[in-house]
């Protein structure tokens, strides 16, 4: 990884940003994601940004301005 590459992990549940070492822990409560880097990935992702949790596309584009997207 280069530059501003890295993993973050997230919680399954609540959409909270979790520490690697609790990623490990608990793998199928986790998600992890690799972000930065200079371009955009293949896929847009869409989150709640009240609880941060993935939501559906269709949910995005009805509450846009409580959702963000991103391509990951």
């Amino acid at each position: 990884m280069s530059g501003n590459e890295h993993d973050v992990h997230r919680s399954a549940k609540s959409g909270r940003f979790v520490k690697e070492s609790t990623a490990e822990r608990n793998p199928r409560e986790t998600t992890t994601e690799h972000v930065g880097g200079d371009k955009g990935g293949d896929r847009e992702v869409h989150r709640s940004a009240s609880t941060g949790k993935f939501v559906t596309e269709t949910t995005a584009e009805l509450h846009q301005s409580t959702t963000e997207s991103q391509r990951v």
